[in-house]
């Protein structure tokens, strides 16, 4: 195995991770809601009583970032190898093992895992495992 030197960002990966904890860690201790993202938009689908400017609020912060970003760094080219039909397919995939799972991956492997949640646990090793299964399948076995 070797490393990518040229697309290595040790300091920019950490910056953001540094971001996201942060992040994560006000909304829970200032607002008592759990960053998962399904879960905030989900609730702009039925909203509560004063329940939606922070959700906007958050999606939105979520939109801008990389444009605010790309103000300060050029932001790496975008490359997507799939075809729409594929996007589209996975995309669904997503949704329905999101509720299926009772979250996301920002909601479990963020925010549960940081909480020790056995079922965050629980979700996020099967997450992880079905990645290795899926790019195992796609480089490997249908290649």
């Amino acid at each position: 195995m070797t490393i990518d030197w040229l697309h290595f960002t040790p300091w920019t990966s950490l910056a953001g991770g540094m971001l996201i904890g942060l992040g994560t860690a006000l909304l829970i201790l200032l607002g008592g809601r759990i960053a998962g993202i399904s879960g905030i938009l989900g609730g702009l689908l039925r909203p509560g009583r004063g329940d939606t400017a922070w959700r906007l609020l958050f999606l939105g912060g979520i939109v801008l970032a990389q444009p605010l970003w790309s103000l300060l760094a050029d932001p790496p080219a975008a490359r997507i190898d799939a075809d729409g039909a594929t996007l589209v397919l996975t995309g669904l995939l997503v949704g329905i093992g999101t509720r299926y799972g009772a979250g996301c991956t920002s909601g479990h492997g963020v925010c549960g895992v940081a909480r020790l949640s056995p079922r965050s646990l629980v979700a996020t090793a099967a997450f992880v495992a079905a990645g290795f299964v899926t790019v195992w399948l796609v480089r490997h076995a249908f290649a």
